[in-house]
């Protein structure tokens, strides 16, 4: 039996954490002058109406090992633990949940799925999918390593609302993002990290540019799952959906709220699309 157990910046859907009975270790969100358990007592959606109404940028911290290390701990070295944790190169909690292996003495392996949002949501189904088809740890490691390489993570940033805040960007850049009404696409890159891919000028420019970047990506995506996160902008979200179903007939598209950790980069307005 392999048992997944993830951080709580998984942005699954609820009837999928409960289909394939994933455990999350939450992180900590400090907003307001208040610290809140992500996904604990603190939803997606309650997070967005603090974070959009509030002049600082919210801060969100690791589980402890302790955390990592007590999650192990209730299953039996007769149960294999599989954790997979959002890309060290956003969050410090790969290395969180590999101290807690330290100090637990469960059976289990810690992998970097080198991405956020959906993108580490996808390879979290894609474990439970091939556990429950009866593979072996080794085997669902292989598979997750070639998956999670070829995968491609898109940030659309319709504001850089959330950039001036975290001070990466002056206000009066922002404010001449905000006249000029450029848009920012984002991608994963070597590492995990995320970096500038295009400024665009317009949101139907944007749009379109979107779409163009992911058709070079691909000659075939009828095997392919996108996952679009969203920051409570949901006719959006589902207007993407619906251009991806009708020019590229994917496998599968799934839609959900983006979480308090990568929501904080993407301020308002903001997606992220994994395939």
């Amino acid at each position: 039996m392999i048992k997944i157990i993830t951080d709580s910046s998984a942005d699954l859907p609820q009837e999928l954490i409960e289909k394939y009975d994933i455990t999350l270790v939450p992180l900590t969100v400090s907003i307001g002058g208040q610290d809140f358990l992500e996904k604990v007592n603190l939803t997606p959606q309650e997070f967005f109406n603090k974070m959009f109404s509030s002049d600082i940028l919210p801060k969100t911290s690791q589980p402890l090992p302790a955390a990592f290390a007590e999650a192990f701990s209730n299953y039996s070295n007769e149960t294999e633990i599989l954790c997979l944790t959002i890309s060290s190169g956003l969050s410090g909690t790969y290395q969180s949940a590999c101290i807690g292996k330290e100090l637990s003495n469960a059976n289990f392996t810690v992998f970097d799925t080198l991405a956020g949002s959906l993108g580490h949501d996808l390879q979290i189904i894609r474990a439970a999918e091939l556990a429950e088809q009866g593979h072996s740890l080794e085997t669902i490691i292989k598979n997750l390593t070639d998956y999670r390489d070829k995968m491609n993570i898109l940030v659309l940033l319709d504001t850089l609302e959330n950039i001036v805040k975290g001070g990466r960007l002056s206000k009066f850049q922002g404010s001449l993002a905000k006249i000029l009404n450029i848009k920012v696409i984002l991608e994963r890159v070597d590492g995990g990290k995320v970096e500038i891919l295009e400024k665009i000028r317009g949101k139907k420019k944007f749009r379109k540019r979107v779409l163009e970047i992911i058709q070079e990506r691909a000659d075939d995506f009828s095997n392919l799952t996108f996952g679009i996160t969203h920051t409570g902008n949901i006719e959006d979200a589902e207007t993407i959906k619906s251009e991806l179903i009708e020019l590229f007939h994917p496998k599968e598209v799934l839609v959900s709220y983006m979480g308090a950790t990568m929501g904080t980069y993407a301020g308002k307005d903001g997606m992220i699309i994994s395939f």
